[in-house]
């Protein structure tokens, strides 16, 4: 089992930026690819970027690309996400999410496996 644990949400001015971070535990190891969704009130649950560790690199979303940059510490287990130029748009609950293969582009919602509990990002 793969525990996720998201943190670094808040409030931002549209332009601000944030940076989450996720912890990652248990079976951590296990995992090829990690990374971000997001969902807003009424709107369904999207992915944002994904680093896989295999190589393949990292992947975002069209909406994002630019302004969001995803890395990861293997050594500490902790997948960041850097949002920089925030809109009011990005306004979501960003969550973790663990996938147990390898990713080349943002896989979809089925492929994850674990998900964190989520932290809150508002652009205002």
């Amino acid at each position: 089992h793969v525990q996720l644990v998201e943190s670094g949400g808040g409030l931002v001015q549209p332009g601000g930026s944030l940076r989450l971070s996720c912890a990652a535990s248990g079976y951590s190891s296990i995992v090829n690819c990690m990374g971000w969704y997001r969902q807003g009130i009424g709107e369904e649950r999207e992915g944002v970027a994904v680093s896989d560790r295999g190589g393949k690199g990292t992947s975002y979303a069209d909406s994002v690309k630019g302004r969001f940059s995803i890395s990861r510490d293997s050594a500490k287990n902790i997948l960041y996400l850097e949002m920089n130029a925030l809109k009011l748009e990005d306004t979501a609950m960003y969550y973790c999410a663990a996938i147990p293969y390898s990713c080349s582009r943002v896989p979809p919602l089925g492929a994850v496996q674990y998900w964190g509990q989520g932290t809150q990002v508002t652009v205002s």
